[in-house]
């Protein structure tokens, strides 16, 4: 029974420790039984001294078949190395993760020290320069040592170094098959111990040794062999074992080292425990180094005296996302991981792809931005501490480039950990991610959702100065043409908003306004707009397209996608795919390149223009006043929350960078993060968002300064709105006329008490000058009369008599008055001449009324008229 351990992916696979060294001399002793030890002894003689015409010779005969051909795909190639991913940290490119399959660096030759080299000689196949590889000797003394019972010394083992590193060969190709089943399969078929598999490994020994120079096959060993502890290749062993470069290693230090290959699991150097099994082979590897002239006697007396414990530096391989020591960039590092079958410069294929990054020695540049992920991280920590324990707190924060889609900012409240230890700070969900690439099934958006039902409706010609009757009502929505049922939404805080532009409605947020908006659009179109910006459900599913998803209470979304969403907006409507990796460079340093950009203009321009400005009111007017950082540079934004209050967000872009914020209940409770405090500043979740939101951008705005966002055509922001007309004072068949003529429908708006004639029209709503969607009902009001009266004819009276005749017809007697004097005739003198409006004109009850009076012959005030 094979063991079995995992990888570091959890992939199952036997275990590599138990097949390093399997003991020879069983297998060889069968071998000489097969075969005869005289015909056998014959045949290696032959292999030793010519193995092309030993190989021959083996074609012609039926004793062992296997000797027909040396297979072509036993070749050294490449090994399976460490992966090291980049990002910039002020300004340069710095390494902050390491990712592997099996921990090795691959040396060259010359950074392999001479004494490694010798030791392993010593050690493992002191004829390796001599023989083609198959060493006759080595054979023959470990058959009879096997036949008689004999135990074996240094190099005193059948296979040669050239043997063992075809055995190694084939075990590293089994590691590189992605099947967990065949995985297995393969390895338990480089590891078998029969006598057919000893005869192949001679086989390819022959072939590896006509193919390529002692030199090379002596460097494939010291970078394939396995050291134990998950650690591969001399460099990565020097590394753990004594942190240190393998061109760096003492006499005593590389000769503990080879000490290791045989038995990798009983001798490494990874306790103390095993220190005793290490010392007593290296000690016969010293002393076979002195025996073959490697080192002299005084440097083999003071290692065999040198304690193993006195040059172990244990150092632990820093591997994996979860050993990330770079404040906040672990869940980044576990979204490339799971990229790598998307990079389609690793492959053509997905399976290409997985097998080029297992085999590993790529530097993987990456879109990372440390300082500015190490910021977003502390914020989060600080506004939104996963140690929060009146609900499961989760907060992430996703930057991505405008323009480019790159991804320049993933951090996470949470401490990334891919073992399950019931710790509430620790998770491997990736909040901000697809379920596919980091277990999240996203979040409802709420008003951030808002946007697509902005853009569709500049698409559709409406404008943003245009106004919508945002009072709370029932609503009709179509979709795909088709009417759905009856929807009454709320606004957040009950209000009961009238008329309003929908730049005001987008910066307060106004859900009923956002209703009537819609029911001027087609839901589909609005699903679309979303769509094409990149938006999609976290789990896969298709987007919902009815009445109450426009306001984002319908679909769970992860918050990259919608940072990206906004990104596009501010890049003037170019949607670019996010993009997590700008170049891989291989082991050879060869530049693969990276992340192609995936852009397309997914909106025009000038309606990219108008919704940012729309969307600019958020930080002045609206429900995101207090975030907008204090550098001046312009941003546009959203906020948004669930019905419940459990998910809350904020989403905030410069020309240059969009940043979403996202925090809410991880685990899908419903506690509302309006109910629970803050750590700080005594508020709630809810309204120290944007403190949160503003101390991450600040310092975002730093590196992406953002610069003026375009300004719209005038026709775009009006669009195919039309002002409502003044029909004050006409007939109401004459009003209806009028708002026909520009597409919009007349409505009675009843009677009101009016100084105009009874029947004309004394105003409307919206008021005149609103500019309002064509097909807008416009209700009328027409005057009851109940405020004019007709001005009495008063010729001839006294200004007393003429005031009370005024008083009885319905004018305020204190708004009559002398106003003129006219030529008299002496006998009319300071008699009502005339009035001002003139007798039998209908005016308002509240208007002023002048009196002219006759004067003197010359039309002056006589000076006593009362």
């Amino acid at each position: 029974m094979v063991p079995v351990s995992s990888d570091v992916s959890g992939v199952t696979y036997p275990d590599l420790m138990s097949a390093q060294k399997s003991k020879p001399t069983s297998v060889i002793g069968a071998l000489f039984g097969f075969v005869g030890f005289s015909v056998l002894a014959g045949l290696l003689v032959t292999i030793g001294v010519t193995p092309a015409i030993a190989v021959a010779g083996m074609t012609a005969s039926s004793t062992i078949g296997v000797f027909e051909s040396i297979p072509e795909y036993i070749e050294i190639g490449k090994l399976q190395q460490r992966n090291t991913l980049y990002a910039k940290q002020g300004g340069q490119d710095v390494p902050f993760a390491t990712l592997y399959s099996e921990n090795r660096v691959e040396l060259k030759w010359d950074q392999v020290s001479q004494t490694l080299k010798d030791a392993v000689v010593a050690g493992e196949d002191r004829r390796f320069y001599e023989h083609g590889g198959v060493d006759v000797t080595s054979l023959v003394r470990a058959g009879v040592g096997s036949l008689g019972g004999g135990e074996l010394g240094a190099s005193g083992g059948g296979s040669t170094l050239t043997m063992q590193l075809v055995r190694n060969i084939r075990i590293a190709q089994s590691q590189l098959i992605a099947d967990p089943d065949e995985k297995e399969a393969a390895y338990k078929d480089a590891i078998k111990t029969t006598i057919d598999r000893k005869l192949e490994e001679m086989k390819f020994a022959i072939g590896l040794e006509k193919k390529y120079t002692k030199d090379e096959i002596l460097l494939a060993y010291l970078n394939i062999a396995y050291f134990g502890d998950q650690t591969y290749g001399v460099q990565a062993a020097a590394q753990h074992y004594y942190n240190k470069n393998a061109s760096d290693l003492s006499t005593q230090e590389a000769a503990s080292l080879i000490a290791i290959v045989q038995y990798p699991d009983t001798r490494n150097l990874s306790t103390p425990e095993k220190y005793e099994g290490n010392k007593a082979r290296r000690d016969v590897i010293l002393k076979s180094m002195y025996a073959e002239g490697f080192i002299d006697k005084e440097t083999e007396e003071v290692s065999l005296a040198t304690d193993v414990a006195s040059y172990v530096v244990l150092t632990a391989p820093t591997q994996g996302c979860a050993a990330v020591t770079a404040t906040g960039a672990q869940y980044f590092c576990d979204f490339v991981k799971k990229n790598i079958k998307n990079l389609a410069v690793l492959g053509a294929s997905a399976e290409e792809r997985l097998a080029t990054w297992n085999t590993g020695g790529l530097n993987v540049y990456t879109t990372l931005n440390l300082d500015m992920t190490s910021n977003a991280k502390i914020e989060l920590d600080k506004w939104a501490p996963a140690t929060e324990t009146r609900l499961k707190l989760g907060s992430v924060v996703n930057s991505v480039e405008a323009g480019t889609g790159r991804v320049i900012v993933m951090a996470q409240n949470t401490t990334f950990s891919e073992v399950d230890a019931g710790d509430r700070t620790q998770t491997s969900v990736n909040y901000s991610t697809d379920r596919d690439y980091g277990g999240s099934s996203g979040f409802q958006p709420g008003s951030t959702y808002k946007p697509f039902t902005l853009i569709d409706w500049i698409e559709q010609g409406h404008g943003i100065t245009e106004s919508v009757n945002a009072s709370p009502r029932t609503f009709y929505l179509t979709a795909d043409g088709q009417r759905q049922g009856g929807w009454a939404p709320k606004n957040d805080a009950g209000e009961r908003p009238g008329l309003m532009s929908v730049t005001t409605a987008t910066a307060q947020s106004v859900n009923t306004a956002y209703a009537a908006m819609a029911s001027k659009l087609d839901l589909n179109d609005i699903r679309g707009v979303a769509q094409k910006l990149g938006v999609h459900r976290a789990d896969g599913g298709e987007l919902s397209a009815y009445s109450s998803s426009i306001l984002g209470t319908a679909d769970e979304i992860a918050p990259l996608t919608m940072a990206t969403a906004y990104a596009a907006i501010a890049a003037g409507g170019k949607y670019c795919a996010p993009i997590v990796v700008d170049n891989i460079v291989d082991d050879e340093g060869n530049a693969l390149g990276g992340q192609p950009q995936d852009c397309n203009q997914a909106v025009g321009p000038e309606v990219a223009a108008a919704a940012a400005q729309a969307m600019s009111g958020l930080w002045t007017n609206g429900t995101g006043r207090g975030g907008l950082p204090a550098d001046g540079f312009p941003e546009i934004g959203k906020t948004g929350t669930t019905d419940a209050k459990d998910q809350i967000w904020i989403i905030g872009a410069t020309t240059k960078l969009a940043t979403a914020v996202w925090q809410g209940n991880a685990d899908g409770a419903k506690v509302s993060l309006r109910q629970v405090g803050s750590p700080i500043m005594g508020g709630t979740y809810a309204n120290t968002r944007t403190s949160l939101f503003k101390a991450v951008q600040t310092i975002n705005n730093t590196v992406y300064p953002g610069t003026p966002f375009p300004r719209p055509n005038s026709s775009v922001l009006r669009g195919s709105g039309v002002s409502v007309p003044n029909v004050t004072g006409s007939s109401v068949e004459a009003a209806k006329t009028i708002l026909k003529g520009l597409s919009l429908v007349y409505a009675d708006g009843g009677t009101q008490a009016s100084a105009l004639p009874a029947g004309q029209v004394v105003g409307t709503y919206p008021g005149p000058g609103a500019v309002i969607p064509k097909g807008e009902t416009v209700q009328v009001y027409t005057s009851d009369g109940s405020g004019a009266a007709q001005i009495p004819d008063v010729t001839g009276q006294s200004i007393g008599n003429a005031t009370k005749a005024l008083t009885r017809a319905g004018f305020a007697g204190d708004k009559v008055s002398v106003t003129a004097f006219t030529a008299g005739d002496g006998k009319n003198q300071c008699r009502v001449a005339a009035t001002d409006p003139a007798a039998a004109t209908t005016v308002a009850k509240d208007s002023a009324v002048g009196l002219t009076l006759y004067g003197n012959a010359q039309g002056a005030d006589p000076g006593n008229c009362k």
